[in-house]
């Protein structure tokens, strides 16, 4: 069956935004320089302590990523948002399509790193006695983490795969979006800033499950940002000049008020809207490489944990002693491999197992609709 012609005024008339599928690779790395520190936890089952600057290879030069890639998630959020608003709003059928595609585009990689991840750890705690990083390796974690409900508040902490806390609040985001999209078709600036205001402010106030809000302030922060490009406001200068501007007032919030949380909020959207600036003024698509470089991202997020982990067994089993993660070529090494994996992973195991789903979802669908 056709698609339907995408609804008047809602889709921009960029297709593609190659920088932004760039920056998500670059984001997804981040986070590996975030984590890095894993490596020099020992096995121990309480919150330990690394003192970064002391080992982690490079730190003079790459300081800011070691101690602030954790943001990425921020952005990864953002962005998302800004990315479901250009799919979906001018798609009339999106409703009755998104949580099949979002299910076949999300869960068979997580369903894979979550079982691979619980295996891993049942061999790392059989030798020491105690989980890696992550400690709430049971029954109850295990079946959230199934359903992509394991950061909704009923957990204790991350588990398994602990990355994939991220993802689980996304759902609740998309849940949103796929709430309001019918208003978000009339009104997306205004009701985008709105939704994103309320759950910011939640966060901001200490309401439970911050995580959750904040997850969604972003998601609809990102997708206002969208609604404020269909009215034509944001050109490429304008996008850099609000950049600046909101990079210059998260400095600011950072280093005099030290309110860390503001000062990520602008910064985050600073990024988003640099980047925009980039793929406006790239007219001619001259950064076309990069359109399929942010395919790996999601690969890079969910592979990077397990293969840590796999490492560290690896180290563990057969050096005795992780120094040589100290090592920048050890650095390089754990990075490019998690880079290849995401690669590898979307071409050979998340295109592949889309299109089942996908299929089996269709074969399904002919089934029910046969003449009895």
């Amino acid at each position: 069956m056709a698609k339907s012609p995408p609804l008047p005024g809602l889709r921009l008339p960029k297709r593609h935004f190659n920088a932004l599928d760039l920056s998500r690779l670059l984001a997804a790395c981040a986070v590996l320089f975030w984590h890095y520190q894993h490596f020099f936890v020992p096995p121990v089952d309480y919150q330990f302590h690394v003192n970064r600057p002391k080992v982690s290879p490079l730190y003079p030069e790459l300081w800011w990523l070691f101690d602030y890639g954790h943001v990425a998630v921020q952005y990864f959020w953002a962005v998302s948002g800004f990315v479901f608003a250009h799919v979906y709003l001018a798609d009339a059928g999106a409703r009755g399509r998104f949580w099949l595609a979002r299910v076949a585009r999300l869960w068979p990689l997580h369903l894979l790193t979550l079982v691979l991840v619980a295996v891993l750890q049942a061999a790392y705690s059989g030798v020491n006695g105690t989980e890696f990083i992550y400690h709430h390796q049971d029954l109850k974690h295990f079946l959230l983490s199934l359903g992509l409900a394991h950061y909704w508040g009923w957990q204790a902490d991350q588990s398994f795969n602990g990355p994939s806390w991220s993802l689980s609040t996304e759902i609740l985001a998309y849940a949103a979006f796929w709430l309001l999209l019918p208003g978000l078709r009339k009104s997306p600036t205004v009701l985008a800033l709105t939704a994103a205001v309320m759950a910011l402010a939640l966060f901001f106030l200490k309401a439970p499950d911050g995580p959750v809000f904040t997850c969604i302030g972003y998601f609809f922060g990102g997708a206002a940002v969208y609604g404020a490009a269909l009215k034509g406001g944001l050109r490429a200068g304008v996008l850099a000049a609000l950049a600046g501007l909101l990079t210059g007032a998260a400095l600011w919030l950072g280093l005099h008020w030290h309110w860390g949380d503001a000062a990520t909020l602008l910064g985050t959207f600073a990024a988003l809207l640099a980047v925009l600036a980039i793929d406006t003024a790239d007219r001619n698509d001259k950064l076309a490489a990069a359109r399929h470089l942010g395919d790996a991202s999601y690969g890079v997020y969910l592979w990077h944990f397990p293969l840590q982990l796999a490492l560290v067994l690896l180290i563990d089993g057969m050096l005795g002693s992780r120094g040589i993660a100290r090592q920048p070529a050890f650095l390089l090494f754990f990075v490019g491999l998690s880079v290849l994996a995401g690669f590898a992973s979307h071409r050979w195991f998340e295109r592949p197992a889309q299109k089942l789903v996908l299929k089996l979802a269709g074969k399904g669908r002919a089934g029910r609709t046969a003449p009895a």
